[in-house]
């Protein structure tokens, strides 16, 4: 906002972290990180209150638990709480945050508080430009599978146990560490997983470069770490690092930890090879990323002490990660995915993925872009990627999230780059655009909601309006 200097909360560098929490205040609670050590901390026996500027199946679920939750910017309870945790994209100005620091409270990055539950555990970092949600939902159900009672933290609900954070009573803690603002940097983790590396959150980094020497100094900040050898950019943090602690991972001929054998649907399911040893693994979830994402996670296993044939066995039967090709419904022949993908690259690997189930079928997308910064340096790679794997794609209006609008920057940006001859529609009204998608599909089809936004919203307005297209006839709804 004009004329006003913004404090961007960051993580502490001193490693210092207060003894007690005490009573817990969240600004944000709603966030996909924020939600989970709220959750935790709950658990764990803290006061714990929180404010979101929108209401969502997030907060509802949060309060159903037991927290206090507030919609809207200031809830009165700050003058209630001893520490209060938020994260950079909070403005300085928030009332709560004012209110926080006239009060000389406790104040801490979202980051600092993961510490604080990781303190004294052996903790497992998953970074990765694109997959670790989807990562650490497959190392902690493993983990669980394996018998393990861990603490995690996920950046999205795990399918399989309906939220994304539990605490645990085991050594073990796993955690998604968010690279947006670099704050992976300060778990120093016993084990760290890199599934990828990508040019992203430019508006933070300022540079690619920026990004690859973050990643860089997260493998170094753990005691080993486990790196994909099948993506460019992890591959390039790998050559520069030191070797000696590093398990490498993927179907690529240097990977240690080699991955064969790969079907991507109906479910994916492949073979892993390691010393000498090989061992096989089946999913039910599709996608051959999620195969991969898989052998990185055995990796971890590997590393943390368990066999071959264990590690295989704990991620099979994955369930997959809410919002991530997450199922829906198969109306009159019609299949609803959500995705939450938003950068290029998971764009296209969803799209690979809507494919690979669709066969013969359209991939018919409905796609809201998520920020202005992105959109205004990565309109062409979107639009490349809707180019390339979308038979027909219905773009929204941009999804600002914590950002202001930036002049000249909409959707259209994209729109203009798109190939000649690709068939889109541009329809921001939410309502209109279901009709668009419902309207074009038939039998054998897919239909993929497509945000990190607030889209995954109009799943429910899609299902209804395929009921009644095909006269309430539905087969494996969820």
């Amino acid at each position: 906002m004009a004329g006003r200097d913004v404090l961007m909360l960051r993580p502490r560098t001193d490693g210092w972290l207060p003894d007690d929490l005490g009573r817990v205040h969240l600004v944000g609670i709603g966030g996909s990180g924020m939600s989970g050590i709220a959750r935790v901390l709950h658990e764990r026996g803290h006061a714990v209150s929180g404010t979101d500027r929108a209401a969502s199946e997030v907060t509802d679920s949060l309060a159903a638990a037991g927290i206090r939750v507030f919609i809207g910017e200031d809830s009165g309870w700050l003058d209630e709480v001893d520490t209060v945790i938020s994260t950079y994209a909070v403005r300085d100005w928030h009332p709560e945050m004012v209110r926080a620091r006239e009060r000389g409270v406790t104040i801490l990055h979202r980051a600092d508080a993961l510490r604080v539950i990781a303190r004294g555990l052996d903790t497992i970092a998953v970074g990765g430009s694109h997959g670790k949600t989807t990562s650490t939902a497959i190392l902690a159900t493993a983990m669980e599978r394996l018998g393990e009672d861990i603490t995690a933290v996920n950046g999205g609900v795990v399918s399989q146990w309906g939220v994304s954070a539990r605490a645990g009573t085991s050594s073990w803690c796993v955690l998604e560490a968010d690279e947006s603002d670099a704050s992976f940097l300060i778990y120093h983790p016993r084990i760290a997983l890199v599934t990828n590396v990508a040019a992203d959150h430019l508006d933070f980094y300022g540079s690619r470069d920026a990004v690859w020497d973050a990643f860089e100094q997260f493998v170094h900040s753990a005691h080993e770490a486990v790196i994909c050898l099948d993506d460019e950019g992890a591959r390039a943090v790998w050559e520069r690092v030191d070797a000696s602690n590093v398990l490498t991972y993927g179907t690529h001929p240097d990977a240690r930890l080699q991955l064969s054998e790969v079907s991507a649907a109906p479910v994916a399911k492949a073979v892993v090879s390691f010393a000498g040893e090989s061992a096989s693994f089946e999913l039910a979830v599709p996608g051959e990323l999620t195969a991969l994402n898989a052998t990185g996670v055995i990796g971890v296993l590997l590393l943390a002490g368990w066999s071959l044939s264990d590690a295989a066995r704990g991620v099979s039967g994955f369930a997959g990660a809410d919002r991530r090709f997450q199922f829906h419904g198969d109306i009159g022949g019609v299949r609803v995915f959500d995705d939450h993908a938003h950068h290029p690259t998971e764009v296209a690997t969803a799209l690979a993925v809507a494919h690979t189930v669709a066969g013969s079928g359209e991939v018919i997308t409905l796609f809201q872009p998520h920020l202005f910064t992105r959109t205004q340096l990565m309109a062409a790679e979107l639009a490349e990627a809707f180019s390339q794997g979308s038979d027909h794609t219905i773009f929204l209006d941009i999804f600002g999230s914590r950002e202001d609008p930036i002049e000249g920057v909409t959707t259209q940006m994209i729109l203009d780059r798109l190939a000649p001859g690709v068939s889109y529609d541009f329809e921001p009204d939410w309502d209109g655009a279901v009709e668009l998608a419902v309207s074009r599909a038939r039998p054998g089809d897919v239909i993929l909601t497509m945000s990190t936004g607030d889209l995954y919203q109009i799943v429910p307005r899609l299902l209804d309006r395929l009921h009644q297209a095909h006269g309430g006839s539905a087969g494996g709804e969820r």
